[in-house]
């Protein structure tokens, strides 16, 4: 099976076979990966009315639970959010190659880091010529650990200490994240950070949306539909 620091280099070996197609991302991780996409947008969309509340509607507050409503629906999606993390980490460790890209890197390897180098003149256009990888490339692995892994942990970590206050004293999210708020100095520092950390999260999703876009257009490699099929299709670079 091919690693996924692998170049697959000139597409087909014949004229009448235009595409090569390799199998990369099992079931399981392409679920997680569009389970979290739903998760992150209501995350974001309910994490900024939050921090920033509509206006006061008149009437009863028993009429009125628009904010109840927000902050469960964030509750909720943080929760699917958190265990499909979880989730991902034992599928990291019994999937594939593919599926451990997110969580190792070889930052020792001199040669990966030329690659990152490499892939970002291209994402610049300074490049000519695309490389195409079974995988993830050395710069997107390093931008997915970066942006999903390490700010997903901040986010959950962050989140559920917030979540503590309410859970109170002696709660299983208080033992585990309640540590943190005495860390950052005071609640409303820690609810701060959280809030940054969405704005973190807001810039990968442009750039990886806008990147998935890009490179399906110019690498020609398959990258949208990979992620629902699982195939990676590359096609030649001849013309005939």
């Amino acid at each position: 099976m091919a690693t996924a620091e692998e170049e697959v280099k000139g597409g087909t070996s014949t004229k009448q076979e235009k595409w090569k197609e390799l199998y990369v991302y099992e079931a399981p991780l392409r679920l997680w990966h569009w389970v979290n996409a739903l998760c992150i947008i209501v995350l974001i969309a309910t994490g900024y009315l939050i921090a920033h509340p509509p206006a006061s509607r008149p009437g009863e507050a028993i009429d009125n639970y628009l904010l109840g409503y927000i902050r469960f629906a964030h509750f909720t999606a943080a929760y699917i959010f958190a265990i499909g993390f979880l989730g991902r980490i034992y599928w990291a460790l019994v999937g594939n190659e593919h599926a451990r890209q997110l969580f190792k890197l070889p930052l020792y390897r001199g040669s990966w880091w030329r690659e990152v180098g490499r892939e970002l003149r291209w994402y610049l256009f300074l490049e000519r010529e695309p490389k195409k990888y079974v995988g993830h490339n050395p710069l997107a692995q390093l931008a997915m650990f970066l942006f999903m892994t390490l700010g997903s942990v901040f986010m959950i970590f962050t989140g559920f200490a917030l979540y503590a206050e309410g859970a109170g004293q002696g709660s299983w999210q208080d033992a585990l994240f309640g540590w943190l708020i005495p860390l950052f100095g005071n609640t409303q520092l820690l609810h701060s950070w959280h809030h940054l950390g969405m704005y973190w999260i807001v810039l990968f999703v442009i750039v990886h949306i806008y990147v998935a876009f890009r490179e399906d257009i110019m690498s020609r490699q398959s990258i949208i539909s990979t992620m629902v099929s699982g195939h990676r299709l590359f096609k030649d670079n001849r013309r005939d």
